[in-house]
């Protein structure tokens, strides 16, 4: 009886993998029904569940579920010549109760409707317009800068401690609450990851757990970008799965916050990515344009190439190859590359909305 069980779990997998495929060609349904209806449902009973655990609950899961898989292949490692169909039986079978997971608790959310459509944006936009929003986004940091450091020269340093930064994230999904309801954030569940030394040499500044609904981030990023990792964590716990709209709620997050902390690295944070399409479209344009960039900001900029190259091993292009093809088998098709096209959604809103 057993083993047949087995068997229907692992055979699920397939009818899983074509009722998922099928479900990303109406996306409409999945925006209504599963992003804005169940969905929601589950990250709160999530958040409120584990959100309190001073650590992260889902760090510890991924912990022991691969201390068991290590054991497991170890100690079934003569059946796969012996008895190999029903160790393929259980292996599938743990895969395919692992996919449904994944998808019913957070992953559906990779096939919603996108961002762009939700908010009624153009999906192009022209290097003129770029240049338009890139400019009063110099003006816009330049303000805040020097409001803050007194010196164009000198480059900001937060004077928050990373646990003060986790409680004083949500304030800024507050107040932007009231233009954009659907973004409510209550029963908090924002961590630093133990895993922090290896997500920092892999590359990465922080993750959703997607089977427990934690976001963590990298304990070791300089504080200055701990505000926007934070925001945009939080994004993809509120069902943005795609990482240019993770991006661009967390922006709109940290820049509707009282804080001027928050708004400075808010402001510059999708500064940096409009120089870095300018500089990607015509060299001597940005070289032009960088040039009214308080010279302190670049310091920041510095501060975090400068870490992330500290920490460059060579490991690191293979961890983002398997997480770029991640994106991709998610609707994703530009993979890593799909985090700098939130530059899209910054022109057209800033088109449309006075900044």
């Amino acid at each position: 009886m057993l083993k047949k069980k087995k068997t229907i779990i692992a055979l699920s997998l397939i009818p899983q993998f074509l009722l998922v495929k099928l479900l990303s060609n109406y996306p409409e349904f999945i925006e209504q029904y599963y992003s804005n209806g169940l969905y929601p449902v589950i990250s709160k009973v999530f958040r409120f569940t584990l959100g309190w655990m001073p650590f992260s609950f889902g760090d510890l899961v991924y912990t022991f579920a691969g201390l068991y898989v290590i054991r497991w292949f170890y100690i079934n490692r003569k059946r796969l010549r012996k008895d190999t169909k029903n160790w393929f039986v259980d292996v599938f079978a743990a895969i395919a109760i692992i996919y449904g997971a994944f998808h019913i608790f957070w992953g559906l959310n990779y096939h919603r409707l996108p961002l762009h459509k939700s908010l009624n944006l153009e999906r192009d936009y022209t290097t003129e317009q770029l240049v338009h929003v890139t400019e009063s986004l110099i003006k816009k940091s330049n303000t805040l800068h020097s409001e803050i450091s007194k010196n164009d020269t000198i480059k900001v340093d937060i004077p928050l401690t990373k646990s003060e930064i986790f409680k004083m994230t949500p304030s800024g999904y507050d107040n932007l609450m009231q233009r954009f309801p659907h973004l409510e954030y209550n029963s908090k569940s924002l961590k630093k990851s133990i895993y922090s030394y290896p997500l920092t040499y892999m590359g990465f500044s922080g993750y959703l757990n997607p089977l427990t609904n934690e976001a963590q981030v990298d304990g070791l990023i300089p504080v200055y970008k701990f505000p926007t990792t934070s925001a945009h964590e939080i994004a993809h716990q509120l069902g943005y799965a795609a990482e240019n709209e993770a991006n661009f709620i967390g922006f709109l997050a940290t820049t509707s916050h009282d804080n001027i902390y928050f708004k400075y690295t808010g402001y510059t944070f999708a500064l940096r990515f409009c120089l870095n399409e300018i500089y990607r479209r015509d060299e001597a344009l940005y070289e032009n344009i960088v040039a009214s960039v308080n010279t302190g900001i670049l310091k920041n900029y510095k501060e975090i190439r400068d870490f992330w190259e500290a920490h460059e091993n060579p490991a690191e292009p293979y961890f983002k190859l398997f997480y770029g093809n991640f994106l991709k088998a998610n609707s994703q098709s530009k993979g890593m590359r799909s985090y700098n096209y939130v530059v899209a959604l910054i022109v057209n809103y800033f088109e449309t909305t006075p900044m």
